[in-house]
């Protein structure tokens, strides 16, 4: 198989050819960059499975240097993303989910009292927030129980309390950890539809676990995308990883096994497996996909995370793929992304309700921290932020 090799990560900076290398590296990058402009992370096409008999070989290439993008600007602008993200409460990064719940609420007088038209008016913004109906229903039905047994007071208060803690236990479902064990090769194996940011997540992630101390290798498994195993390796030199690729077309699976392998040969603790996105409802990308889940599996590998990596804008299409992957492989918990956008938020509710997956991880922007362990308790403030303000 064909391949590239980069710097390691410890080289010297004194070495006589340093200066050429970080030009090439400058050349290749730019190349790289306007190739994932003109295509941007649609990760999938219906390619069939490329079922090889045989592990592939795979190139380990230790990234290195400064691990920048080449584009000046536009680095410019992200480490200043990075630093103003840094200077707000998070919630003030759920996007359009911060407050949904103040329009149906937050006009409402403090001590007003709950009626048909109230619960109407929330039933509409719920279904509107991207909550599903089956999730509306289950709320609302609550609230009118509570309501008819008079456990909670018929008022602005008692619904507004109802609904914190009606929404809370929602999200409180499942192992929200992401899980780690010291004795085995721990693999986390990343899923999801075309274009959901699986790459940029395990690069996050990447940077985040190398920072905690771990050593990480990234595997290259989506082979099929022109440009996904350069956009993971450009990855993999920001966050100063190692990285196992193979050719474009290869297996996946090999790729996989042999970046086990060679994490395993090396001592490294957490392997991060990228796959290609694939519709969930093409049943022979998802056969080959269990083959991968089973593949990475494989002594020395221990599959102890399934992330599946969902975009927060999908809306409800998202509870589809999720069931769907889900039945395949197995999933253990859920990645939203671009939480900090245009997503209402409702699918998060959704997800747990009806799936009863925990949301592990949120993507609140661009830069390279811009991953959080999900926090069901800050994630209720924002959805009802401006709500008690009322009077």
């Amino acid at each position: 198989m064909l391949f590239r090799r980069g710097r390691g990560a410890d080289a010297s900076a004194q070495d006589d050819g340093a200066l050429a290398t970080e030009s090439a590296d400058a050349e290749e990058r730019a190349a790289i960059d306007v190739r994932d402009r003109a295509a941007p992370d649609s990760e999938e096409s219906d390619h069939g499975a490329s079922d090889q008999s045989e592990f592939g070989k795979t190139a380990v290439d230790l990234a290195g240097g400064d691990g920048e993008a080449t584009d000046a600007e536009a680095t410019l602008e992200r480490e200043e993303a990075d630093q103003a993200s840094h200077r707000v409460p998070r919630t003030s990064r759920f996007g359009r989910a911060r407050g949904f719940l103040s329009a149906p609420l937050g006009g409402l007088r403090r001590g007003a009292r709950v009626d048909a038209g109230v619960i109407e008016e929330l039933e509409e913004a719920l279904l509107l927030a991207d909550v599903g109906y089956a999730t509306t229903t289950r709320l609302l039905d609550g609230l009118r129980s509570a309501l008819a047994a008079r456990a909670i007071e018929a008022d602005t208060e008692g619904l507004v309390a109802y609904l914190r803690e009606a929404i809370l236990n929602l999200l409180l479902v499942g192992d929200a950890t992401l899980h780690h064990d010291a004795s085995v090769t721990n693999v986390w194996l990343f899923v999801g539809v075309n274009g959901v940011g699986k790459t940029t997540t395990i690069g996050k992630l990447a940077s985040r676990e190398r920072s905690r101390g771990r050593k990480v290798v990234l595997a290259a498994g989506d082979t099929f995308r022109a440009a996904a195993g350069e956009q993971l390796d450009l990855w993999a030199s920001r966050a100063q990883v190692e990285i196992v690729q193979g050719a474009n077309g290869a297996d996946p699976s090999s790729v996989i096994f042999d970046a086990i392998a060679h994490a395993n040969a090396v001592g490294a603790d957490l392997v991060l497996a990228d796959s290609a996105g694939r519709l969930h409802n093409k049943t022979n990308l998802m056969e080959e996909l269990k083959k991968v889940r089973r593949v990475a599996d494989r002594e020395p590998g221990h599959v102890v995370e399934v992330l599946l990596v969902l975009d927060a804008t999908t809306g409800q299409n998202g509870l589809t793929q999720a069931r769907e992957f889900a039945a395949a492989v197995g999933i253990t918990g859920v990645v939203l992304t671009k939480l900090d956008g245009t997503a209402k938020g409702g699918i998060v509710l959704a997800i747990s309700s009806e799936l009863g997956l925990p949301i592990k991880l949120v993507g609140l922007g661009e830069g390279i921290d811009d991953l959080a362990e999900f926090d069901p308790h800050e994630f209720v403030d924002a959805l009802f932020f401006g709500v008690e303000a009322g009077d």
